[in-house]
């Protein structure tokens, strides 16, 4: 890009100061402005992340106004995210979210219809599918290192005290597990099954789900779904914040399998990262050691801002319709755990 794209955020909440951080470390981003629910909060923030003082909102209004920005970040809770993801695309903001997109499919739906409209680009903020790791493991599944690849499991959970108030437990902010980190294993599933053909992702044919619900507020504790696709891969994939799980994903084919230690949050520096490739018959794993250049939001950033100036209607590493297959995965999941929340979710989706 010849200027750098010029970023605004939107709530500043921790992941808020997460990707504020990160940006500085982007070659393509700069932050200039921030909006927040009260003026003292969004001075706060400007003062720890250099944002000029004209440029800290005390509104969210207030930032979609701002002629200075060029593309929003969007972290507020999860049930907001439609809300402000519309409202910035009428304000001609290009968009990048915090997952999930929405709460539900149909409401996904909307933010993909409004961006489409209004033509500005966006993207629901797996900052994994940026990194230079996710990109290795696609390739070395589309050379064949693996053999035919048949199973994947992927699991993203912790265990957080019980709070009936806090974002993690309440059912009004959309919390529970599915939500908030099982888009994750979800995607990595589907990108796999799709990196076996040569695709970005593949859609499952058959969901079948289990899982606890707090008997509170009745969102998610912990769940578990097993994900069929039409290529023969099967997955297993797991959530929770009431449970602590192994974070990792394992992917096994005919000729080995890959174990992928820290799928997630990949780094939260300049580390490198070791992937571990199990090859049929030998004695030891092999060390693929993976280095970054940059911190793992920067990443995001920086693919967002090149789909951008290259002129595309979607990120490659997370299109749109990418987006909307893992929420139509997920509705499907809360809706056979059981999980009914406050707002109002998506029509049942077609799978069983």
């Amino acid at each position: 890009m010849t200027k750098p794209l010029r970023w605004g955020i939107l709530a500043t909440g921790k992941i808020a100061g997460v990707f504020a951080r990160d940006l500085a470390g982007s070659r393509t981003g700069r932050l200039v402005a921030v909006g927040s629910r009260s003026a003292e909060s969004a001075r706060r923030f400007a003062d720890e992340h250099g944002i000029a003082p004209a440029h800290a909102h005390g509104s969210y209004e207030a930032l979609l106004a701002d002629p200075e920005v060029d593309a929003v970040y969007i972290s507020t809770p999860h049930p907001q995210h439609e809300e402000w993801a519309i409202k910035a695309a009428t304000a001609g903001k290009h968009i990048l979210c915090e997952k999930p997109l929405a709460p539900d499919l149909a409401s996904a739906r909307r933010v993909v219809e409004a961006a489409r409209a209004q033509g500005v680009l966006l993207m629901e903020a797996f900052m994994y599918r940026c990194h230079p790791q996710t990109i290795r493991v696609v390739q070395l599944i589309r050379a064949g290192v693996l053999g035919k690849v048949g199973l994947v499991q992927a699991a993203f959970s912790f265990n957080t005290p019980f709070d009936p108030d806090s974002r993690i437990w309440n059912n009004a902010l959309g919390g529970g597990g599915i939500l908030d980190v099982g888009g994750y294993p979800v995607s990595w599933a589907r990108l796999v099954a799709g990196a076996v053909e040569g695709h970005p992702f593949l859609d499952p044919v058959h969901i079948s789900s289990a899982g606890v619900r707090h008997p509170q507020t009745g969102v998610d504790a912990y769940a578990a779904a097993t994900l069929s696709f039409g290529n023969d891969v099967i997955a297993q994939v797991s959530c929770g914040v009431g449970l602590t799980q192994e974070n990792v994903v394992r992917i096994y084919g005919s000729e080995g399998w890959l174990l992928v230690p820290s799928p997630y949050v990949v780094t939260r520096d300049l580390s490198p990262t070791t992937l571990l490739l199990h090859r049929a018959g030998a004695a030891a794993p092999e060390e693929i050691v993976v280095t970054p250049d940059r911190p793992l939001y920067a990443y995001e950033a920086d693919a967002f801002a090149d789909a951008l100036a290259a002129g595309l209607r979607d990120v490659p590493a997370m299109s749109t319709a990418d987006t909307l297959g893992n929420m139509a995965v997920l509705d499907t999941w809360l809706r056979q755990v059981g999980v009914v929340y406050a707002h109002a979710i998506s029509p049942a989706s077609p799978l069983a």
